[in-house]
């Protein structure tokens, strides 16, 4: 999802990567002891649409704006949690589309799909990608994945419960999508332009593929309020 940005600066790599389901604690590197991602299986676990992680919440009609300078230009990102459903590897998920702009024009519009666990993990089903170039015209679908049960499989996109250095798989995907992400912080106080939020959890994402990372920080009861260079400038709930 929101380390697409990142997808369209490198060449990805085709890594012949199997048994994907198997990886869990074994991993090394800076991104150590990886959670089982077996909470998230389509085949053993139920499922909710009503995703309402105190960090990760997607009420249908939710939009968040974020805007910042980034390498590129001025980067606008729209997040909508939309009323649509659709069915990945056997299970109802939820679409969240992500808006990507730079400039002021379009350059990728995804959507996401996720499902929440009844223990309240939110867990990332895969993305469909439309890349665009400087005509407007889709020029690709880099990034895109689904967890269709054979190497690729859902991934933890956000836990039930945050604790610090608590690393886990978010993008399961050999060679297209394996992003992880790390808490390393809870409790802090963030400002951004929409506003000023007293319990945030910033994690740290990293992209194995190429090695690059950056940070997000999540507000209770909101979600996303950064993505690395950009900061959210506007905020509608839904459900109203």
């Amino acid at each position: 999802m929101q380390g697409s940005r990142r997808k369209r600066l490198v060449a990805l790599v085709a890594a012949g990567l199997t048994g994907a389901l198997a990886m869990s604690c074994s991993q090394q590197g800076d991104f150590e002891n990886l959670m089982d991602i077996g909470v998230c299986d389509p085949s053993s676990a139920a499922f909710t649409l009503d995703i309402d992680n105190p960090f990760f919440p997607l009420v249908p009609g939710t939009q968040t704006v974020l805007e910042g300078e980034g390498s590129s230009g001025n980067e606008l990102v729209r997040i909508s949690v939309l009323d649509d459903v659709e069915m990945v590897a056997g299970v109802e998920t939820r679409v969240v589309e992500e808006y990507e702009a730079i400039d002021g024009r379009v350059v990728e519009i995804s959507r996401n799909y996720f499902a929440q666990t009844m223990d309240g993990t939110v867990c990332y089903f895969g993305e469909d990608v439309d890349i665009f170039d400087s005509d407007g015209n889709v020029s690709s679908h880099g990034g895109a994945w689904r967890a269709d049960g054979d190497t690729n499989v859902p991934g933890i996109f956000m836990p039930a419960e945050l604790a610090i250095d608590q690393a886990f798989q978010q993008e399961i995907a050999p060679g297209i999508a394996e992003d992880q992400a790390k808490v390393v912080s809870l409790g802090e106080v963030t400002e951004v332009p929409a506003g000023t939020y007293e319990d945030t959890a910033t994690l740290q994402d990293r992209n194995p593929l190429d090695g690059s990372q950056d940070e997000k920080v999540y507000a209770s009861g909101v979600g996303l309020i950064v993505d690395g260079p950009v900061r959210m400038t506007e905020f509608t709930r839904g459900g109203a």
